[in-house]
């Protein structure tokens, strides 16, 4: 399977760029850290130097003290005038040398006079044999030693001398220099140092959260040297925690925990000081790989551009030539629609002159449908009529027969002279002649045949005519049509005739289903659904008959479909179906959970006023 050279190629862009931002990231990394290297190493060899030219400075003060014969004279009589003037030289030396105190120790160890005499924390009284600095100078050698002081609890750089052989009495000199000093000018310069012993505990540092730990796990003889001297107080000596288990030359880059943080160090090392300490100065890798990630970047970035500039010259080449191949074929193109188009215009216009007749077919087709679907409607009221003429008879017999009673009653009053009661029978003639022709003219309009207009048409109106209507057949079988209450006011978007045409229908099929049924109800409800700034009016014809019958509920709606045999011509809910549509709504029927069958019509909300 071939590669994608579409996929291929940027593929291999992509990749040029990545390694060529690499290497440049790598050769600016190293360099950088060469720098930085170097540059370390000269700030660590100032530090260093300025540490040993501040021990060296006072390396030769205790032995120049030993030679004062006031020390020995103190010891041997330890007399309070003796005691008072060796304090008083001891204050007035530290003074002049600026270490933090020089002190005078008798062959036991016990301080007997003391530059800090006047002091809270003095180390009058104080016995010290057991530090190193101290045997070392009864032996008759410059004692040095570095710790924590074990009565002011400050850490300070010791150095002590013994007394001459030929003074008095023998005993030890010793002073206290203080490196606060040195480590803050450290801290000051924003270098990372770090000033560890011979056996790797770190005394002295910039980051205090490293002072008191060691750069190696300390063995049990050095700990429990360490101890006995008390040289670093009650300090833990935990080892740093750093990433390659042995601290290195110098060359190899560490990494440490710093303000929470993990990072990588360039490690300056060199020994400093006669007690064989050792100096490290640390500096963070951070900057220099940020700097040589941007170069990087920016290496990957001219890659990029370079090849990208390639690429596009290159696709430059290739657009034109396809643009030439294209504006060839373009033409040819060109000439072989024109041709095309000069033989199909003349199928277009035949084709376009069938068309036109076909759209006269369908029209003349569109009118005989509209003429047949309103033919429809007036055959479906002429059925309810013709249903209906056996109740219109009674309804107009009895007030005919009323008629011509009261005619001869008030013949016969006139013969009487009794004007009264026949003025009261020609109001009753009055009436009567007013309900029939309420009735003829409802009959009238039912029947007339017009075309629909659509308004805003009265829910109240069309059910109360539609009502008058089936009066003598509600009569008939003894049922009335049960009307939930609504608002007079409500109106949907109808034909007035149209909808009374519908609800005819389903009132009358209701009676039909109730009229042997031992409880016989057909109810009228309606509802409004409001759907924005519209709506939707839901009319409910229910009934408590047997239902629609499963075989009957597919074809309910069907022309000429009807389960009343020998009753109709089953285009009652067919018409109304139509009558229903046509004015933008539906027609639904459905079973009552409780029996019966209930139609729903559902059309637009309308405004009296539109």
């Amino acid at each position: 399977m071939k590669p994608d050279r579409s996929l291929l190629i940027p593929g291999l862009a992509v990749l040029a760029c990545v390694c060529v931002g690499a290497l440049v990231y790598r050769a600016t990394l190293d360099t950088q850290l060469s720098r930085q290297q170097h540059a370390a190493a000269q700030r660590l060899d100032f530090a260093g130097q300025s540490l040993e030219s501040l021990l060296h400075r006072n390396e030769a003060l205790p032995a120049l003290l030993a030679l004062d014969d006031g020390l020995g004279h103190a010891l041997r009589d330890s007399g309070p005038a003796g005691l008072a003037a060796a304090n008083a030289f001891l204050e007035q030396a530290a003074g002049l040398a600026d270490v933090e105190a020089a002190y005078l120790m008798d062959a036991g160890g016990h301080t007997v006079a003391a530059s800090n005499w006047r002091q809270p924390g003095s180390f009058m009284g104080q016995n010290y044999r057991f530090r190193p600095y101290f045997e070392a100078a009864m032996q008759g050698r410059t004692g040095r030693f570095y710790g924590v002081g074990a009565t002011t609890g400050k850490p300070g750089y010791f150095i002590a001398a013994p007394l001459p052989a030929e003074a008095p009495a023998r005993g030890v000199v010793a002073v206290k220099i203080s490196l606060d000093t040195f480590e803050a000018a450290l801290a000051a310069g924003g270098d990372t140092v770090l000033l560890a012993d011979r056996d790797g505990v770190v005394f002295l540092s910039t980051e205090a959260e490293w002072r008191y730990r060691t750069l190696t796990p300390l063995g049990g003889e050095a700990l429990v040297r360490l101890q006995s001297a008390q040289q670093y107080g009650s300090h833990a000596l935990r080892p740093l925690d750093h990433g390659l288990g042995a601290w290195p030359d110098g060359r190899t880059p560490v990494r440490l925990r710093r303000a929470g943080q993990e990072r990588d160090f360039t490690v300056a090392a060199r020994g400093v000081g006669p007690l064989g300490w050792q100096m490290l100065l640390l500096a963070d890798q951070t900057p220099a790989r940020q700097e040589s990630l941007v170069a990087g970047l920016a290496g990957a970035l001219c890659a990029a551009l370079l090849l990208g500039l390639a690429l596009y010259q290159r696709l430059d080449r290739q657009g034109q030539a396809e643009r030439r191949a294209s504006a060839e074929r373009l033409q040819t193109a060109r000439d072989m629609l024109e041709t095309q188009i000069t033989q199909r215009t003349a199928d277009l216009t035949a084709a376009n002159a069938a068309l036109q007749d076909r759209v006269r077919d369908l029209q003349h087709a569109e009118q005989i449908l509209r003429g047949t679907r309103d033919a429809a409607v007036q055959a479906g009221k002429l059925a309810v009529l013709g249903q209906m003429a056996a109740g219109m008879s009674h309804e107009l017999n009895q007030p005919l027969a009323a008629l011509q009673t009261l005619s001869d009653n008030a013949i016969a009053l006139d013969r009487q002279g009794r004007r009264e009661d026949v003025t009261e029978n020609l109001h009753l003639i009055g009436q009567l002649a007013a309900r029939m022709g309420r009735i003829v003219r409802q009959l009238k309009s039912f029947v007339r045949k017009e075309a629909p207009v659509l308004r805003a048409c009265s829910v109240r109106d069309a059910l109360d005519h539609a009502l008058m209507l089936l009066a003598p057949r509600c009569t008939a079988v003894r049922v009335r049509i049960d009307v939930q209450e609504f608002s007079p006011g409500l109106c949907v978007r109808a034909d007035a005739t149209r909808l009374e045409q519908v609800l005819v229908n389903l009132l009358r099929n209701g009676l039909d289903a109730v009229q042997d049924r031992p409880v016989r109800e057909v109810r009228f409800a309606c509802a409004v659904e409001a759907q924005g700034s519209g709506g939707t009016v839901r009319l409910r014809v229910s009934d408590t008959g047997g239902g629609i019958a499963p075989e009957a509920r597919e074809r309910l709606f069907e022309p000429f479909f009807t389960t009343k045999a020998g009753e109709g011509l089953g285009l009652g809910l067919a018409v109304s179906r139509i009558i229903v549509e046509g004015m933008g709504g539906t027609l639904a029927a459905a079973d009552l959970p409780q029996g019966g069958a209930e139609f729903t019509v559902a059309l637009p909300l309308a405004h009296p006023d539109t």
